[in-house]
Order: C-alpha cells, then sequence, then structure tokens
C-alpha cells in the first residue's frame, strides 16, 4: 500500500509549518531545507507554484497520494455545492483521519497504521482500508482484541482527545465514535487555502 514515508521535518519546513503535528526539530529551524539556509534570497512564486504548493500541502497533511487526490478532487467537482470545500470534507471523512480525529491514535500516520493493522471496527464490520470514506451515521469502533494495547489506552487516556470536534461523537465508555455530519469549512482547523486548489486542477 503506497504512502510517504519520508522524512516529516523536512517537509514541514518545506511549507512553513508542522503539518504532521507538534516537531520539536521544526521548531528549531522553520526556514526551508537547503544548503544555503535562511539567509538564501528566494525568487516570489508564480501563481501555478502558489496552488501547485497549496496542493501538495494538502496531499502531505492527509497522507494521500497524487491519485487519490485527484480522484477525490474529481468526486467532490461533480457534486453540487462548493467544489473546494466538498474536497475538505472528503478528506476529513476518510476512516484514518477519523480515527485520528476521536484520539484513538496521536498522528494520521498512527491511524493509518492501526487501520491497516486490522484494530479498527466500522458499524461492527472490520475494515483495514485507511481511504475508506465514511458516511454520516456510521460507527467507528476500537476492535475487542485490540482493546488492551498500551498505544490505544494511552491515547485515549491521555490528553489526545480532549478536544471535541463538532462533526464527531465519541463513546468513552464503548470506545467507539460516529461520524455525525460532514464538517463544515469553518469547523476544520487545517491552514489550507483549498480555492487555489481548484484553480490548479480547473486549468
Amino acid at each position: 500500500m503506497a504512502r510517504y514515508t519520508g522524512p516529516t521535518t523536512k517537509i514541514a519546513r518545506k511549507f512553513g509549518e508542522a503539518i504532521f503535528g507538534p516537531d520539536r526539530s521544526f521548531e528549531k529551524r522553520k526556514f526551508p531545507p537547503g544548503q544555503h539556509g535562511p539567509s538564501k534570497r528566494r525568487k516570489q512564486k508564480s501563481d501555478y507554484a502558489t496552488q501547485l504548493t497549496e496542493k501538495q500541502k494538502a496531499k502531505y497533511t492527509y497522507g494521500v497520494l497524487e491519485r487519490q487526490f485527484r480522484n477525490l478532487f474529481e468526486a467532490a467537482s461533480r457534486k453540487s455545492g462548493v467544489t473546494g470545500e466538498i474536497l475538505l470534507q472528503y478528506l476529513e471523512a476518510r476512516l484514518d483521519n477519523t480515527v485520528y480525529r476521536l484520539g484513538i491514535s496521536p498522528t494520521r500516520r498512527g491511524a493509518r497504521q492501526l487501520v491497516s493493522h486490522k484494530h479498527i471496527l466500522v458499524n461492527g464490520v472490520l475494515s483495514n482500508i485507511p481511504s475508506y470514506r465514511l458516511k454520516p451515521g456510521d460507527v467507528i469502533s476500537v476492535r475487542n482484541k485490540s482493546r488492551h494495547l498500551e498505544l490505544i489506552n494511552n491515547n485515549i487516556g491521555g490528553k489526545a482527545n480532549v478536544r471535541k470536534w463538532t462533526w464527531l461523537e465519541w463513546n468513552p465508555e464503548r470506545l467507539e465514535g460516529t461520524f455525525m455530519e460532514y464538517p463544515s469549512r469553518e469547523a476544520i482547523p487545517e491552514n489550507i487555502n483549498e480555492q487555489l486548489i481548484v484553480e490548479l486542477y480547473s486549468k
């Protein structure tokens, strides 16, 4: 199953944001990577370069490769409404992202691994497809055999699940969450200018 497995700090420095979560190395060196360091003057980006950078940032943030991302965009463009907002909603509705949002894993990479290793159920059925797109009303839970795992218990019992998302509902006793609805753009915290992505694909 293809996915990006390279250094995360280098990518975060490229975009100037800790898109993979808290990163001490990034905090020490927030300037872009390169042998000349922060003193190297960089030319002003073209419109295309700005749009491409925004698309790349969204892909790395959600852990999606190019073909998957384009397919999501095409699906969003066929649906009535604001294409950019629908695209972000589809990304948020991915199973691995929802496992991360529920606090079962502290990172999207970790959430993807939990799903791939068959620790997560969707509506009571085992699902090992991280890209599975949830629908409103779907219930995500931890498999009974996996509830003793120290990693999962530490995340759920710690600070990872303190913040509550308006489109998700969490039941700590049953270790399950419900995908209530697609989130509004205002509720999605990611710093992504989706309009630039729409402009890029519309060329």
